[in-house]
């Protein structure tokens, strides 16, 4: 009983401190799950072969009833993230580099050039660039990226700000699936998924990305065609909505490497989705983007002191990312390791009605949708899957179709105020939230359904299990 209260006790406050910001993701995922774990360690009240993975992996040693246990389970957590958060760090590394090298200059380029003074080709070039920057993960490089190109061109045109707005976050959710955005490596580490979720996800992503390319925006440029007509640039004002004139900017450049960098970029994202396929080729993702990193750096930056400076200058984003996942691992180790993860499930899954266990899976994708708007993704990751998947597992889903489960939500996620960067979003362009909310939200909506009937038409989560 004293489990099941304080495992329920520990979700709480740890959702508490981070909805509320008194303590950052990283600090709260360490201490608080420590704090509980070390009460019920301490009382010898933990139920130390709840988790046979964890009995597994400590073994007679690791079993003993004591402080020593609180090592066991943080050494068990982290051990079952280490190769995601090694093959994060050298992702962002590489798409870092390729964005330092301006592997999306040229792209940017010649979408401006092809779409002139149609607001039709504006829109969508403008759709076809947030994609390519999206690649890297982040939304604030993208947010950056494409508003300096294209709000000077909205506001030349008169065009409708709000569908810039409404184009960026709507790419960038989808590309956040990608195994380095975020949601998804929350859902792999928690989960103890590996990056073949990625071929699972990458239908729908593609999908989505064709209907906000050949649709929406298509959509979007029809009005605004109708409303505005066709402007013609001249070259010189080409020029100066395409030229780069930061010399710091300029001096990290390497345009001639254009297609060298294309050429190793598509062959690494190949490769990493046809090896969730084809078992003879695969390879570990850590190793593709560790190679495509050290090729990338040794090619554009061959002077050492300029390799050191890429990786120094991006190394920021690189360790916040892979220490939350590290700190991930140790929440997850002290929750399953503790026995609260395994009482907490045996407890939540007498609240759902029986009749609708087979249904688990879709339970899950239908409460991702506003649990990762009104709750952080940390919160939701690390507070409420665990929980739900341990009762699917009772209910004979796989943890692969529980994490896609849970990422179907995050097609909404980024319109919520919880997101840091969309501040930055709505100020570079003036939106007012609510009304981009509610214009970004029909589309998102569409984007859920596409994820959803995707991955349960792959097979990759079944729409019903008999119990």
């Amino acid at each position: 009983m004293l489990l099941t209260v304080l495992a329920y006790a520990m979700i709480i406050v740890f959702m508490y401190v981070v909805m509320t910001k008194k303590m950052s993701p990283f600090t709260s995922l360490v201490l608080v799950p420590l704090v509980f774990a070390a009460v019920l360690v301490i009382t010898g009240s933990a139920d130390l072969t709840a988790d046979a993975k964890f009995v597994s992996f400590v073994g007679e040693e690791g079993s003993v009833n004591g402080l020593t246990a609180i090592g066991d389970m943080v050494l068990y957590g982290v051990n079952t993230t280490a190769k995601t958060g090694i093959m994060l760090l050298f992702a962002i590394l590489y798409f870092s580099t390729m964005l330092d090298a301006g592997l999306f200059d040229p792209i940017t380029e010649k979408m401006i050039r092809f779409a002139k003074g149609d607001p039709m080709k504006v829109l969508i070039a403008t759709a076809i660039v947030a994609a390519a920057v999206s690649m890297n993960g982040d939304g604030t490089t993208t947010t950056l990226i494409v508003v300096s190109a294209f709000l000077p061109i909205y506001k030349k045109l008169n065009m409708k700000i709000m569908n810039l707005g409404v184009l960026i976050i709507l790419q960038n959710t989808i590309m956040n699936l990608l195994p380095w955005g975020g949601p998804t490596a929350r859902a792999m580490s928690v989960l103890g998924v590996g990056a073949e979720i990625l071929g699972y996800l990458a239908p729908g992503m593609l999908l989505s990305l064709l209907y906000v390319i050949l649709w929406v925006a298509p959509s979007m440029g029809r009005k605004e065609r109708a409303r505005l007509g066709v402007v013609e640039f001249t070259e010189a004002e080409l020029h100066e909505l395409t030229d780069i004139t930061d010399p710091d900017t300029l001096a990290i450049r390497r345009p001639k490497n254009f297609w060298f960098n294309a050429l190793l970029t598509i062959v690494l994202i190949a490769w990493l989705v046809a090896g969730s396929f084809i078992e003879e080729i695969e390879l570990a993702p850590l190793l593709l983007f560790a190679v495509g990193t050290v090729i990338a750096l040794m090619v554009n930056y061959p002077v050492l002191k300029d390799q050191s400076k890429r990786i120094g200058d991006n190394a920021g984003d690189a360790v916040q990312v892979v220490i939350l996942v590290f700190a991930a691992g140790i929440f997850m180790g002290l929750f399953q390791g503790s026995g609260m993860a395994t009482a907490l499930a045996n407890s939540f899954a007498t609240i759902i009605p029986k009749q609708l266990a087979g249904f688990w899976g879709l339970i899950i994708a239908l409460i991702s949708a506003p649990g990762t708007f009104f709750i952080s993704n940390d919160g939701f990751y690390y507070g409420i899957l665990p929980v739900m998947a341990e009762a699917g597992a009772s209910y004979g889903f796989t943890p692969e179709s529980m994490a896609l489960a849970s990422l179907m939500g995050q097609a909404f996620h980024l319109l919520s105020p919880l997101v840091a960067f969309i501040y930055l979003l709505l100020r570079l362009t003036g939106l007012d939230m609510g009304e981009w909310q509610r214009e970004s939200a029909k589309y998102a909506t569409v984007i859920f359904i596409i994820f959803v009937v995707t991955i349960i038409a792959t097979g990759q989560m079944p729409l019903y299990l008999p119990q």
